[in-house]
């Protein structure tokens, strides 16, 4: 019934994933898009809302992968990527885009003693990564299992997949080894580990838990780690590319008052185009100028990036986080979720759905409860789960039911399932949005999937 409701409504989607199916594997460019049938095509976005090839009008919480604080084709992001479309797109060379780019990071996020740009949040977790192991003369990186840095071969098993840590399919073994993947679950493992041990280089994590908070951190975990890493001459890595510019305007380290070495920074900071950068300690940045690593007796990291600081990148990124600095979008977005967050709880309560909905700042998570736990909606704590009760839990066909039974209700959320509000998104959405969970819940009722 679901899945006939939503094909019924998105036949022009369902013609295109079949001709996406002839020219890209599995018909999609990133996997987190995968959808049961298919996903949707969308043709054009404005603020909170998309609008899909059939013509289907959408509240959006997918948000460009958390990219979009200000929602789709903000006026002034908009008219600050037209003005340089026509001034050049990419010019080979450096300009004053990038310098009040750098200055706005600085600015923002207390760790951004110097900054870099990259290409990508990937890239710039890898380069963090090499960074800290030059500054440290060491060889491990200690991360933390479905904490996500990007999909490059040093961060993938433990990450999206492999939680045991485990091989995947393409990774050398090798490079595996040079991990220590530890859960999060307490801190005191993670303590004993750094204290025994003296080849760990770096710890990389996300300070919102496991994938954007979706399995939270336990209190304390983060001061306890700076504490310890600092200690030990241990590199602390803040992968802030979800929550840099909307946990607050400097990050999830301004919000909880924690400054790591170095910052991994992508999404909001290039405005929803690409664009990632690592900020942090002057003397671990340094690395990278020639002339401030002879001084100081090191070896130069080398570092190259077509699109590093692209000017249409810059210009947007500019344009983004001036907004930012100067206005109240994070706080806006947050209040929002808020709402949001508790308008879902009451809904599950009056459904009597036994399902939890928890979340920070400006996201919200939806705990399906696929093991059918005695969950109390109004009071769910889901730091009592930890990862194994969270995301280990999870059931991608239940996530996949209500994620379909939202769009045919006109909501589209992200992964987790949850997604990420902006500062754009207002009552009107947040009502159709609780009476499309509620519709949702209702028809995942009458299939006999509650």
């Amino acid at each position: 019934m679901i899945e006939d409701q939503y094909r019924a409504r998105t036949p022009g989607s369902a013609a295109l994933y079949a001709q996406a199916c002839r020219v890209l594997p599995a018909g999609l460019t990133h996997d987190s898009r995968a959808t049961s049938p298919y996903p949707i095509y969308v043709a054009r976005a404005a603020g909170a809302r998309k609008w899909d090839v059939d013509g289907n009008e959408y509240v959006d919480y997918f948000g460009g992968h958390g990219a979009l604080l200000f929602g789709h084709s903000h006026p002034p992001l908009v008219e600050a990527v037209q003005r340089q479309a026509a001034l050049g797109t990419h010019w080979g060379a450096s300009h004053e885009l990038e310098v009040r780019w750098a200055e706005l990071v600085q600015r923002l996020v207390p760790s951004a003693g110097r900054v870099r740009f990259t290409g990508s949040g990937t890239e710039a977790s890898q380069l963090a990564l090499r960074l800290a192991r030059a500054y440290t003369g060491k060889p491990k990186i200690m991360r933390f299992v479905g904490h996500f840095h990007g999909w490059h071969d040093a961060v993938v098993a433990g990450g999206m997949s492999h939680y045991d840590g485990a091989v995947p399919a393409g990774i050398p073994a090798s490079v595996i080894g040079e991990t220590v993947l530890l859960n999060a679950d307490r801190a005191e493992p993670v303590l004993d580990t750094l204290s025994s041990r003296d080849d760990i280089a770096a710890v990389i994590v996300e300070p919102s838990g496991a994938s954007w908070g979706q399995v939270p951190l336990p209190s304390g975990f983060l001061a306890a780690l700076r504490e310890a890493t600092r200690k030990r001459g241990v590199v602390l890595v803040f992968d802030e590319v979800i929550t840099g510019f909307r946990w607050s305007r400097g990050g999830a380290q301004a919000r909880y008052g924690i400054v790591p070495d170095l910052t991994v920074l992508a999404k909001i900071l290039a405005g929803g185009l690409p664009g990632g950068a690592v900020a942090g300690v002057k003397d671990i940045l340094d690395q990278l100028d020639p002339a401030a690593a002879k001084a100081a007796r090191r070896e130069k990291i080398g570092h190259q990036g077509t699109f590093n600081a692209n000017p249409l990148c810059a210009a947007a990124g500019v344009a983004a986080l001036t907004l930012v600095e100067a206005g109240d979008a994070c706080a806006r977005a947050e209040a929002a979720a808020g709402e949001l967050r508790a308008g879902l709880r009451r809904i599950l309560v009056e459904e009597g759905v036994p399902w939890g909905v928890f979340g920070e700042a400006s996201v919200f998570v939806i705990f399906p409860n696929p093991a059918r736990l005695p969950v109390d909606p109004a009071s769910f704590d889901p730091l009592k789960l930890g990862f194994k009760g969270l995301k280990g839990a999870r059931d991608p066909q239940l996530n996949n039911r209500l994620r379909i039974a939202l769009l045919a209700h006109g909501v589209d959320i992200a992964g987790g399932p949850g997604g990420f509000v902006s500062a754009v998104h207002g009552g009107r959405e947040l009502s159709q949005t609780l009476d499309a969970f509620r519709g949702a819940l209702r028809a995942l009722k009458a299939a006999g999937n509650l």
